[in-house]
């Protein structure tokens, strides 16, 4: 493949995803929750083991600036910021006095989640391999993912990086389906014993298949298989398989 139909290529894809992901305005505006406890906790930070150090009255409201796992991020009417925990936050209702409600570490957080991360073993062309990677979602079933990965071999050892498009069929499923598309490089350094041979890097493409499957809470297992072209400067392509397994978890 030519430097140009290289480029090409991902501009497609960057494309691509740019068309999935949703529009957002200029301006934020956050969800205003109401108390309806006698008081709401706010910690200084996203656990238990933060001190609790500013209680919000019952009937005063908090705008929700952004959750992370277990906790949200909250500021009260007065400016006050602080770390509310998701068993407090189940008990805020919406301005029409309806409960908050929003997606727990179970089972339909797995169908529809914003990120999600893992690690992988397994093996890059006959080589073991070890890798992990990170997602962000734009709906249930497409994605955008990077990974960055290191393989040891007999001959070579290395460093693989990738991005691309993850798309899942049946995401309601415990058990769900998923093909990859995307590009990457590969840093190859060769195990010379009389000459040294000079390491290289390389571009590539990949195509991939795999399945996800729910454990509990926010943790599933994920096994997926890829295949990868390696554009080389010597105009002599390769193809080299990947097979993985490990552990996820989403948020």
């Amino acid at each position: 493949m030519t430097r140009s139909a290289h480029q090409l290529a991902l501009a497609s894809l960057l494309l691509l995803a740019a068309l999935f992901t949703p529009r957002v305005g200029a301006a934020s505006e956050y969800l205003q929750l109401f108390v309806t406890e006698p008081y709401l906790e706010l910690h200084t930070g996203p656990g238990r083991g933060y001190p609790v150090f500013h209680v919000v009255p019952r009937d005063a409201s908090v705008d929700v600036l952004f959750r992370r796992t277990d906790w949200f991020k909250v500021r009260t009417e007065q400016g006050v910021e602080g770390w509310a925990s998701q068993k407090d936050m189940q008990r805020t209702v919406l301005a029409d006095g309806t409960r908050f409600v929003f997606p727990l570490g179970d089972r339909a957080g797995f169908t529809s989640h914003n990120f999600e991360m893992g690690m992988f073993t397994g093996t890059y062309g006959g080589a073991t391999e070890v890798s992990g990677y990170a997602s962000v979602y734009f709906n249930s079933q497409l994605g955008l993912e990077g990974t960055l990965g290191q393989y040891l071999g007999t001959y070579s050892n290395g460093f693989t990086a990738d991005i691309g498009l993850i798309h899942v069929f049946a995401p309601e499923w415990r058990a769900s389906p998923f093909v990859t598309l995307g590009l990457g490089l590969v840093r190859i350094s060769p195990k010379a014993t009389l000459v040294q041979a000079a390491d290289r890097t390389e571009d590539t493409a990949y195509a991939g298949l795999g399945v996800r499957y729910y454990l509990t809470r926010r943790f599933f297992l994920r096994a997926e298989y890829k295949t990868h072209y390696i554009f080389t400067t010597r105009n002599a392509n390769q193809e080299e398989d990947e097979w993985k397994l490990g552990f996820a978890f989403f948020f």
